[in-house]
């Protein structure tokens, strides 16, 4: 094993470095961290650790290798920037040559749950808590599988190196430089663990759409009581951890799957849970899932104590929980579930126009799925009074190396002829936008996916958004019936219209960047109304 280590290493370029810790436990690696002076225990037990000046993605400094395999597949401009070979081999050089007399920790795990679409993963870190977040969050070989291991995939993340803007030819020190043809990662001068893990996703996103025809999403994933399986896709603060945490319900996953002909399967192993106001009454499941081996990033103690002040925002917003999947005393292993049944766009919609439920048919998921909007509440900043669109195509633009129509066409073809249902669910706001509606209670939002999960909604009335085209259901068991239509929950019906047209055409204007290259199916999934025609009851 020493002799096969040690040409591994050399493979990698790694033979000048101090010691390398090959697939160390948690507790060591705890422990380690701990020793190095780099994290502390909290009352829990669990590791908190601080990721430095970088506390969450920076996503105008990931670049991909442009080459002959990548030149024409690769989604190229604002979210995919290229670099060259010669300047992916420069840095890589050099973050080698960094890491001489230094030790490193490696982890060999896996990513997808489907031995069809395994991905083994070797990871290399600066730190060992990096380390312990690789464990967490990627699958986890056997002993067995571990001596057997081979890489098909290498990441290689060193925070202590910064890259050289002027003669590396890159925007800022800290970047993360995928290269496709020789299965290569690079991160540096960040340690934010959340780069690893959206570093892969990246890959699996342009591999199971181009190899295997499967549908890569950025989305949660359960399992109810009759093995039905459903997926929730939304952005940040529109509810998809919480909503798809069901305790009725078997976890698939929170945050990253792939559906082909069959199933839908989790890519992780693990959890990565926001914990900003993190409670055992709010999410239960999470707040019980922070224990010993559990990585905690950037948090806040209460003073001259071990416990965790999941209010204080001090460091940021953005505090992390990274804990194994079966931290969750309802998650399904191995983490597969059958071709959805249901499928749920979430969205905060802070103008108040949307319906709290509406069914897409095949058109307008896809045309939704491409605009994957929310809505944010107005800012602190002077002169902004009112809610602010968001859209980030397939729910997670920043990590799509394809052209978004590539993932929407694959929906599409996963929809037609079946009875799978789409539904759009608002968690936002009705009877007015953001200060002068109100948010829709958690209760009821609950109450409609139930109806929605059980068949409750298959023969009710339907009524048809005039501007959205989207099917209103008129009744929903444990919802009051004037809430479903959001036009009747607006007391000024002529500023509904207003708000209403709005929205639509900022659905418009962010559309037109994929107008050229969607098809006609997709198109037809839009507002189904002009600027001038005017709204009815």
């Amino acid at each position: 094993m020493y002799s096969k280590r040690k040409s591994e290493l050399s493979k990698l370029g790694l033979s000048a470095i101090k010691q390398a810790f090959w697939n160390l436990s948690v507790p060591v690696l705890v422990e380690e961290t701990i020793f190095l002076g780099q994290g502390n225990l909290t009352d829990t037990g669990a590791l908190a650790c601080n990721t430095g000046e970088f506390t969450g993605r920076s996503p105008k400094d990931k670049y991909i290798v442009f080459d002959k395999n990548t030149e024409k597949s690769i989604w190229w401009g604002e979210v995919n920037n290229l670099v060259s070979i010669n300047v992916f081999d420069k840095i890589r050089k050099r973050m080698l040559a960094y890491l001489t007399d230094r030790d490193v920790y490696i982890k060999d795990a896996y990513a997808c749950a489907s031995d069809k679409y395994k991905l083994n993963i070797r990871v290399i870190t600066e730190y060992p808590w990096q380390n312990l977040f690789v464990h967490n969050l990627f699958l986890r070989p056997t002993e067995a599988e571990l001596s057997l291991f081979e890489p098909e995939w290498t990441v290689l993340c060193v925070p202590g190196f910064k890259a050289d803007p002027k003669t590396d030819l890159i925007r800022s020190p800290n970047f993360t430089i995928i290269n496709f043809t020789n299965k290569t990662i690079l991160i540096g001068g960040s340690a934010y663990t959340g780069e690893i893990k959206k570093g892969i996703f990246t890959v699996l996103n342009y591999l199971l759409p181009t190899q295997y025809k499967a549908l890569s999403m950025h989305c949660s994933a359960n399992i109810g009581e009759k093995g039905d399986t459903a997926i929730f896709f939304g952005l940040s603060g529109t509810g998809k951890t919480t909503l798809s945490a069901d305790p009725g319900r078997k976890l698939i996953g929170d945050d990253e799957h792939g559906w082909d002909e069959n199933s839908v399967f989790n890519f992780e192993g693990g959890c990565y849970a926001k914990c900003v106001n993190l409670s055992q009454e709010k999410e239960p499941q999470i707040f019980g899932a922070i224990k010993f081996g559990t990585l905690l990033e950037n948090v806040e103690f209460y003073k001259d104590t071990q416990t965790v002040d999941y209010a204080n925002v001090f460091k940021t917003e953005n505090t992390r929980a990274a804990y194994p999947i079966h931290y969750i005393h309802n998650a399904v292993e191995p983490s597969i579930g059958k071709t959805p049944e249901n499928i749920f766009f979430l969205t905060a919609d802070a103008f108040g126009v949307l319906p709290p439920i509406s069914k897409l048919n095949a058109s307008q998921a896809m045309y939704h799925f491409i605009s994957g909007y929310t809505a944010k509440v107005a800012g602190t900043e002077a002169g902004i009074t009112e809610p602010q669109t968001t859209f980030s195509a397939c729910f997670g633009k920043p990590f799509l190396p394809l052209h978004p129509t590539k993932y929407a066409e694959l929906l599409g073809e996963k929809l037609k002829d079946t009875s799978i249902r789409v539904w759009l669910i608002n968690t936002g706001w009705t009877g007015g936008s953001y200060g002068t509606g109100r948010r829709i209670q958690l209760a009821y939002t609950r109450a409609m996916i139930t109806a929605a999960l059980n068949g409750s909604l298959k023969n009710v009335e339907y009524r048809e958004h005039e501007i959205f085209g989207l099917q209103m259901p008129t009744t929903c068991p444990g919802v009051p019936s004037e809430l479903l239509n959001p036009y009747t929950s607006w007391k000024d019906k002529e500023e509904y219209k207003e708000t209403a047209l709005k929205l639509a055409r900022a659905f418009s204007v962010n559309f037109e960047q994929y107008k050229n290259s969607s098809n006609a199916a997709i198109l037809a999934g839009g507002p189904k109304i002009t600027a001038t025609k005017q709204v009815t009851k």
